[in-house]
């Protein structure tokens, strides 16, 4: 499969797509942005976020699904990435599928961080036949969590854990867990709150 290859998931504004030559730029500002990156570790240069393009294209080898590189439909322009990443780490509550996201500063406020993940929460759920997708996120990063709770999903501070690429006594190492199975989406889908359907 080349990267030009599906799954494409389509949205009312957005377009989730394989990743391409053009997007590798953008993200690669994106990336090396503070303000965007200030709930990880540090930015990243150039060779970081490439590197992170080709280890994202080889999950969509592997399961196919990934994190899409997401664009405006009206206009084509890469607005960051969205979708089902599976985490390398070991904790509680791995194995498990993730849906994460990242945009550049200039897409914040408009509401496709949650457009793009219902996209792909169903993707997971209804073409992949996922039981359960987790997020996850800095305690304090409240712009995230805002996402999640958007989308659904619950949190049990219990699930609360250290994230283990940060060292102890950093203050992002507390990370919140929140949860969504497939019966809770299904029950979603059951009242009419169906989302748009891959191409």
């Amino acid at each position: 499969m080349s990267t030009t290859d599906g799954p494409t998931l389509h949205t009312t504004r957005l377009v989730l797509r394989r990743w391409h030559a053009g997007h590798r730029a953008p993200f690669a500002r994106l990336n090396a942005d503070p303000q965007v990156m200030r709930h990880f570790l540090r930015p990243l240069d150039g060779a970081e976020s490439d590197a992170l393009v080709d280890r994202i294209e080889a999950v969509f080898e592997t399961h196919g699904y990934g994190l899409w590189a997401v664009e405006r439909l009206e206009d084509g322009a890469f607005l960051g990435f969205t979708g089902l990443a599976v985490p390398r780490f070991t904790a509680a509550f791995t194995p498990c599928v993730e849906v994460g996201w990242r945009f550049a500063r200039e897409a914040w406020g408009y509401g496709y961080a949650t457009e793009a993940a219902r996209a792909a929460l169903r993707f997971g759920f209804e073409e992949a036949g996922l039981p359960e997708i987790v997020s996850f996120t800095s305690v304090g990063h409240e712009r995230s969590r805002r996402v999640m709770e958007r989308l659904d999903m619950h949190r049990d501070p219990a699930d609360d854990f250290d994230y283990p690429s940060f060292p102890v006594g950093h203050p992002l190492r507390r990370h919140v867990l929140y949860r969504l199975t497939a019966a809770e989406h299904g029950a979603k889908t059951a009242r009419g709150e169906r989302g748009p359907s891959p191409s």
